[in-house]
């Protein structure tokens, strides 16, 4: 499974991209970064989508992209969204007032999008990937995943504070090999991350007592350009890798 970082902050700066993930150059992991970094040829192989929540830092490229692509491709490009995700997106983007509803252009029966819900909590199947939800902790029904091919799983947590049911799941993956995990805002902010629901490296070193990692790779995202360099430094005694706009690692 090769894994390519096209955004990993939490807000957007001339060197900061928000978060988008990109497996196997054909599925996305959220939709923070997709027009900004790949070439339409690129964004034309991409078939599937997979959204953690409804915020914008996290599906803002899904309606530029599909004015790009639209008559480039053969069948649409499937959006995998919670329930409430999906109405959020059908109610609030796609709405012929913010942007034209590309899940019925050209037509309904072949439209650019298709936005395909799925119930937090569920087990689905996205092309050759096996894909589990995990509800996380956040003011939006957020999800983490766990996307397995064959004998590899790579975890994303999702934005989230702290939260029990995403350690289980993992502690039950033994095909684990890297865990995503969010790291917003420094100790300092601590009251403002529980309140937004994201983590603190204080809050991911209580979080991560609770991983039973045997060896897989824990890489932290969505850091906000603010506070990037302070939140490295609370990091650095930690056993974890803050990730880099273009990283690509193969697992």
């Amino acid at each position: 499974m090769k894994l390519h970082v096209l955004g990993c902050h939490g807000g957007e700066l001339p060197a900061c991209r928000t978060t988008c993930f990109l497996v196997d150059d054909v599925l996305a992991l959220d939709a923070g970064a997709l027009t900004s970094t790949l070439s339409l040829e690129q964004l034309c192989k991409v078939d599937d989508i997979i959204v953690g929540h409804s915020h914008f830092d996290h599906v803002k490229d899904l309606p530029l992209m599909a004015d790009l692509i639209i008559g480039r491709r053969d069948t649409p490009v499937t959006i995998h969204a919670s329930r409430e995700c999906a109405r959020a997106l059908r109610d609030n983007m796609f709405n012929n007032a913010l942007w034209p509803d590309f899940t019925r252009i050209p037509t309904r029966k072949e439209p650019v999008l298709r936005i395909k819900p799925f119930r937090a909590g569920s087990t689905f199947q996205v092309g050759p990937y096996t894909v589990q939800s995990i509800p996380v902790h956040h003011p939006v029904e957020s999800c983490g995943f766990v996307i397995t091919r064959g004998r590899t799983s790579l975890a994303m947590s999702g934005d989230t504070g702290p939260t029990d049911k995403l350690w289980k799941v993992l502690n039950q993956t033994p095909t684990l090999k890297a865990l995503l995990i969010e790291t917003s805002f420094p100790n300092a902010l601590q009251q403002l991350s529980d309140v937004s629901g994201h983590l603190t490296p204080r809050t991911l070193k209580s979080e991560l007592a609770k991983f039973e990692r045997d060896g897989c790779t824990v890489l932290l995202y969505h850091l906000k350009p603010a506070f990037v360099q302070q939140v490295k430094r609370e990091v650095a005694d930690m056993p974890v890798e803050v990730l880099e706009l273009g990283d690509t690692f193969e697992f």
